[in-house]
Order: C-alpha cells, then sequence, then structure tokens
C-alpha cells in the first residue's frame, strides 16, 4: 500500500498540448504524482498515452504548457544541461529492453552510471547490487542473447534504477512478456516502491498490470477522463 506520510508532489504538468503538424495529439493534459506513488496511464491506441510520457519524460517537448520535475521546469532545459538532468532523474524502461547486444548485463546496467561521472568500482558495485536484488545474481557476466526475455527485461529494470532517480517511466513494460514473466515484473514494481520508495508512472494495456497501481488516469482522444 502507499506511504502516505512519505508523499508530496514531485511530478507536475499543466496544459500539456502536442502538435504534429496539423493533427493535435495532446490536448491541454495535467497531471500531478507524488513521490513514492504508482500510477497508471491507460487508454487506446492513439489516445496519446505514449506521446505524453515521453514530454514528461523529456525525450520530447511540448508546443504548450508546462513539465517540472522537483520543481524544475524540465521543459526549459535543453542541450547538454537536459542530457545531464535526465540521467540522473528519470529511468525509462520501454517495452523492447534496448539492452546493448555487445555488452555483459552489469556493464549494460552500469552504462548511465558512467555517463553520469560516477566511478567505475561504485557503479559496478551498485550494478552488481541491484541484479542480485533482481534475482540475477548468477547472470551478471551474460550478454542479452544469453538471458531470457524475462531476464532481459530485469537487466533494464535494474539499468533505469542505477542512478537512483526521481521516477521510473515505463512504457508498456510488460509488452513484449509472457503472462508469468509479466506478472513477476508487476511485483517487482511493487517491492521497490516498498524498498526504495520508487516513484513510477506507468503507460500499459495490461489491466492486472494497471489494477496494482495506487491510480489509474485514463487517455482518450488526447485528454485525461
Amino acid at each position: 500500500m502507499p506511504i502516505i506520510g512519505y508523499f508530496r508532489h514531485m511530478l507536475n504538468a499543466k496544459n500539456v498540448e502536442k502538435y504534429y503538424g496539423p493533427l493535435q495529439v495532446l490536448k491541454g493534459v495535467d497531471i500531478n504524482i507524488k513521490k513514492g506513488e504508482i500510477v497508471s496511464i491507460v487508454g487506446s491506441s492513439g489516445a496519446g498515452k505514449s506521446t505524453f510520457l515521453h514530454i514528461l519524460g523529456t525525450l520530447d517537448k511540448p508546443d504548450k504548457g508546462e513539465v517540472l520535475l522537483n520543481n524544475e521546469r524540465v521543459d526549459k532545459l535543453s542541450g547538454k544541461m537536459l542530457a545531464k538532468f535526465r540521467n540522473k532523474n528519470i529511468g525509462f524502461i520501454f517495452q523492447f529492453h534496448h539492452l546493448l547486444p555487445e555488452f555483459s548485463a552489469i556493464e549494460n546496467v552500469s552504462i548511465p552510471g558512467w555517463i553520469a561521472g560516477n566511478k567505475k568500482k561504485e557503479t559496478e558495485a551498485r550494478a552488481k547490487e541491484l541484479l542480485t536484488i533482481l534475482g540475477l545474481k548468477d547472470r551478471l557476466e551474460n550478454k542479452p542473447n544469453q538471458l531470457s526475455g524475462g531476464e532481459q527485461q530485469r537487466v533494464a529494470v535494474a539499468r533505469a534504477l542505477i542512478n537512483n532517480p526521481a521516477i521510473i517511466m515505463a512504457d508498456e513494460p510488460t509488452g513484449n512478456l509472457d503472462s508469468a514473466n509479466a506478472k513477476e515484473l508487476h511485483q517487482l514494481f511493487i517491492d521497490l516502491r516498498s524498498q526504495y520508495q520508487q516513484t513510477f508512472l506507468i503507460v500499459t494495456h495490461n489491466e492486472e498490470l494497471a489494477q496494482l497501481s495506487d491510480r489509474i488516469l485514463h487517455m482518450k482522444d488526447g485528454r485525461m477522463e
């Protein structure tokens, strides 16, 4: 259950609009998320869920509106400042794990830490700790093609956690997993919130995953219902 006393608003977006040419994909969307919450956004394909998540995660910019993460106007950041802020504060999990095939599990997890300028030894120790927590203690040196789909996605989760981000944003994280691995990932999110008060924002078609969230937000035709 939510750790209510720990909550404070840490992600806020107001009146976010996005156009692709003449097509308005987002039509004034608001969101407020508290520290330690698990929030899911659901809706049919084309509702604007992933576009909104990418804007909140600084992977895209709004045409109108504002986005604040820990009181920082992230929609105003650009270049190296934006890249540094994103690397430090936001972890991403996508439907496809996007692991680098030539690197081992521990190296894939360590990469965001190295990019942040953290010491190699300390970063690898943190990566080993996370992979052990996620049940991959014996798979540290395995490359992605030597891991199952569920194991690859857990490596991606560890990579998202390596820099202790303020929030993890997940776009259809179970979309490429079978039902057993999807259930394991659901439980993993719950455990990570319990252990680390980790905040999650999840875009999903998976009703079972959405039902485990503290709040479910519904998007339709570029608006929150």
